[in-house]
């Protein structure tokens, strides 16, 4: 299992960011097996975590031709900047408390 870790500082983001957030995330599950994405927003700083089979699946959701127009936006309107990790999950651990 991999995971991609999208840190940024926000820019300006209008509503065709977010109509755009939700096409890239539908797609990603649709079209390249994404597993699971989680996203949090504390002021102009933002995370989003998103969960994968493997790293080929991930290689080739960065290359979809509308996630490379989404990335250009991105740089060019919506984040004044940001950084991406992918990494291997080695260990999970799990606890829910079921009172």
């Amino acid at each position: 299992m991999y995971a991609v870790i999208f840190k940024a500082v926000a820019d300006k983001q209008d509503e065709h960011y977010s109509d755009t957030v939700a096409i890239m995330r539908d797609l990603a599950f649709k079209q390249y097996n994404c597993v699971d994405f989680y996203s949090v927003t504390e002021g102009d700083q933002e995370v989003a975590i998103s969960y994968w089979h493997s790293e080929e699946d991930i290689k080739n959701w960065h290359k979809n031709t509308k996630h490379r127009v989404a990335q250009n936006l991105g740089r060019e309107k919506w984040y004044k900047s940001y950084s991406v990790e992918v990494v291997e999950i080695i260990r999970k651990y799990h606890f829910a408390n079921n009172e």
